[in-house]
């Protein structure tokens, strides 16, 4: 048996980074991994400038995430603006409002750019330690239900439309996990967001959907399922301060809430 903690993740408009050039700023279906620790580290107080505390959950947790809506996608047409390249190496800055007070106002440039959004997406999350010097899953748990900072889902516009209900389990393997909170799950969204009662419309375990699940270390719980594709993703947390990210591979399958069979 394996502990893991589970909590939820829904909002009614949310930005789930990936890698952005230039001025497109595109959003991936599902959360990253440096957003997930980000979301732990604020509910646990750890500020942005923490760099170790905040590697040492990056390193020490190991995550999965089970995609039950991946909602609709929503671009928006960004304007901003901004000093010349010139004006900014006059003048230290460290925020956006010192970048705004390099210039004068009627020398700041627009610039233009779009950003997507993922709107009515829920997404369940599980994590388990890696590491003993981590704070318990338990402490994780208390902090997910009373953060420390306010939780947001990718860009401070994006609340949380729902708490998180975090619970720490007992399970075999990631799937049997997610197949028992997911039954518990529909009962509670049909009865938050319909009103009516839980027979009256398909259980959302009926529908497949993802799991995505990290690479393989001997203290992971199995996930229960065979891999349908292996891929790199950049959401890896180096550095908050510098903003930089490494590699790791994340695994799919299709999931359907049932147990793998032999």
């Amino acid at each position: 048996m394996h502990e893991v903690l589970l909590f939820r993740i829904y909002a009614a408009l949310a930005s789930f980074g990936t890698v952005a050039v230039g001025e497109q700023r595109p959003s991936q279906t599902h959360p990253a991994k440096s957003q997930v620790i980000g979301l732990v580290a604020a509910a646990l107080g750890i500020r942005r400038d923490e760099e170790a505390r905040l590697a040492q959950l990056a390193n020490g947790l190991g995550m999965a995430v089970l995609q039950v809506a991946d909602g609709s996608l929503l671009r928006d047409y960004h304007t901003a603006q901004v000093p010349s390249q010139s004006d900014l190496n006059k003048a230290p800055h460290s925020s956006r409002r010192d970048e705004l007070r390099a210039a004068p106002r009627q020398e700041l440039n627009t610039i233009l750019s779009t950003r997507d959004y993922r709107c009515e997406t829920v997404h369940v999350v599980a994590l388990w330690r890696r590491a003993a010097e981590l704070p318990t899953l338990a402490a994780i748990q208390a902090a997910l239900e009373q953060p420390v900072f306010v939780p947001y889902v990718g860009r401070k516009s994006c609340p949380l439309s729902l708490p998180m209900a975090p619970q720490v389990v007992q399970a075999d393997s990631l799937n049997a996990a997610f197949a028992a909170e997911l039954a518990g799950f529909h009962t509670r969204w049909l009865q938050l967001n319909s009103g009516r009662k839980p027979s009256s419309r398909q259980p959302l375990s009926q529908h497949p959907t993802w799991l995505f699940w990290e690479d393989g270390n001997t203290l992971d719980p199995p996930a229960g399922l065979v891999s349908m594709q292996t891929h790199s993703r950049h959401d890896a947390s180096l550095s908050r301060r510098r903003w930089q990210f490494g590699a790791r591979l994340e695994h799919i399958a299709a999931w359907t809430g049932q147990e793998a069979q032999p």
